[in-house]
């Protein structure tokens, strides 16, 4: 199997938090409560795409981490867990792609291409690579599962 070719991310943005590094950082965006307010900044040129954002009430956000300094941790010891998990089974920042995700609550427009909004966990000035609308309907899993987490739950390798 030949190697994929590299890829190229262009940020559209970049997303305004009250922490400075990664270490600041919540470990997920639903633990500061009251959430403070962040702010999603779309550059000029994308700010077309958010014509009809206006009624949602939360978004899907995908950022672009901090890459931790050398190679991607496979496997990992959750702060919660005393066992080994790999990190595709865990929601670790220290991935092969330092992707984040978070489903924010979406408060409305600042200004222009300025976004308010609550439930992010990372570091002031990450860059904001895509914003989607959160569908109820189509992004909630009611009968979802959690793995590991379960109080009950039996270790499978995949």
């Amino acid at each position: 199997m030949r190697p994929a070719p590299p890829m190229l991310l262009r940020p559209i943005g970049r997303l305004e938090t009250p922490w400075a590094t990664p270490a600041d950082c919540p470990r997920n965006g639903r633990q500061p409560r009251p959430a403070p307010v962040c702010r999603a900044v779309v550059e000029p040129e994308f700010r077309p795409g958010l014509l009809g954002l206006d009624g949602f009430s939360h978004l899907i956000l995908l950022y672009w981490l901090e890459a931790p300094p050398g190679p991607p941790r496979l496997v990992l010891t959750p702060p919660f867990d005393a066992a080994p998990r790999g990190v595709f089974a865990t929601r670790a920042p220290l991935r092969p792609n330092p992707i984040g995700l978070s489903v924010v609550a979406f408060d409305g427009f600042e200004a222009p291409g300025v976004l308010r909004i609550r439930y992010l966990d990372c570091a002031d000035g990450t860059p904001l690579l895509d914003i989607k609308p959160y569908l109820p309907s189509t992004d909630a899993e009611p009968e979802a599962r959690m793995g590991w987490l379960e109080p009950h739950a039996t270790p499978r390798e995949g």
